[in-house]
């Protein structure tokens, strides 16, 4: 009997040897019914040997093979991707949930084998065409599952940003209100100055994570846009950052029509990362310089700094998040999760605009945004 039809024929008795199994699998197995148990394997096993029947050129498999084709099993693809998110919910591990394949694999080929009289050449491609469809099966529930581990993360990290707001407002009243005391000496002032400054960053870097979490769970940057002046924000921007950093300088030019329709807020946004970017790494013996140019449609954007250059081959990653500069890695002190510089992107892109970056030891570092106006 060809193994498409042993397939078809004794799907129950396979099926049964994976929800045994599937048992055995402690302790997230303990909890969960026989329907749990048994799952999607009886709609992998259809579209398995559904696959097996259809007509495959020995081109077809040699890519099937490489991953490279020929088209995926809708109905394989959609049953093992279920699974895996499944799998995820009730608390396999993917140690766990891999095996089950490697399990379902072992008992239809041990069952079938049992099965037959007399070998044919047939039966040798059917077991080829049999663990590639498994082999489909596995990467599809490997990857929905990934993706459930990965929405789990990000859901905890915004209810964990979420719920750090609410001290670290509570730190800085705390601090106005000591502020407002009659009678502390200059150390005691030295102290809540840091203690704002402090409270100040961590507000920052929870910020940035709730940015980032909100796009990893697949929402763009919301935006309002209202007439606003883009000098008046990066004059604002300056202020601030030079505020952290009273010994820096920095050179402005402005020139064109700045006036515009964007977000005032995620504008903030950008332009306090990219200063601060500029401030954080720049040398200190050279000035930070933001050039402002409008025309009648976009305006330009250039924020430029000299020292150390960033390496060639982190121009390609310097936008995706949790990125961090060698420096930072080998240890001076940051107040950044790696995640300005993404930032920055996802308003530039809300913005429909776009943003490049040049770095080198003669030039210098500049990051580049156009913005159109409408």
């Amino acid at each position: 009997m060809r193994l498409s039809d042993f397939i078809v024929q004794h799907v129950d008795r396979i099926v049964d040897e994976w929800e045994k199994f599937a048992k055995s699998i402690k302790p997230a197995a303990d909890s969960m019914s026989r329907v749990e148990l048994r799952d999607h394997a009886k709609a992998i096993l259809m579209a398995a040997a559904r696959d097996m029947n259809t007509a495959q050129s020995k081109a077809e498999q040699a890519a099937k093979a490489k991953g490279e084709g020929p088209e995926k099993t809708p109905t394989l693809d959609q049953a093992a991707a279920s699974h895996g998110e499944m799998r995820h919910t009730v608390g396999f591990d993917l140690v766990q949930m891999t095996s089950e394949f490697r399990h379902l694999r072992a008992s239809v080929i041990r069952l079938w084998v049992e099965s037959l009289t007399s070998p044919e050449m047939a039966y040798f491609q059917d077991m080829i065409r049999f663990n590639e469809a498994i082999d489909e099966a596995l990467a599809e529930s490997t990857a929905a599952y990934a993706e459930q581990v990965a929405r789990s993360r990000d859901i905890f990290l915004a209810i964990l940003g979420h719920d750090l707001r609410a001290p670290l407002q509570a730190v800085s009243m705390s601090t106005e209100m000591l502020v407002r005391k009659v009678g502390l000496d200059d150390a005691a002032l030295s102290y809540i100055a840091r203690i704002k400054g402090g409270t100040r960053h961590m507000g920052a870097m929870v910020k940035d994570l709730l940015e980032f979490v909100r796009s990893r769970l697949g929402t763009s940057l919301p935006i309002e846009r209202k007439p606003m002046e883009m000098a008046s924000a990066c004059h604002d921007a300056i202020e601030v950052a030079c505020a952290g950093q009273p010994d820096c300088v920095p050179n402005v030019k402005i020139s064109g029509d700045t006036h515009g329709e964007w977000d005032r807020g995620r504008i903030d946004q950008l332009l306090q990362n990219l200063v601060g970017n500029a401030l954080q790494h720049g040398a200190s013996s050279h000035e930070v310089n933001l050039t402002l140019t409008g025309d009648e449609r976009e305006v330009t954007l250039e924020v430029h700094n000299y020292g150390e250059p960033i390496a060639t081959d982190a121009i390609g990653t310097i936008f995706d998040p949790l990125v961090r500069s060698a420096s930072e890695e080998l240890g001076q002190p940051s107040t950044s999760l790696g995640l300005g510089l993404f930032i920055v992107k996802e308003v530039v892109n809300a913005h429909h605009g776009s943003i490049t970056v040049t770095s080198n030891i003669d030039d210098g570092t500049t990051f580049t945004v156009v913005l159109p106006k409408f």
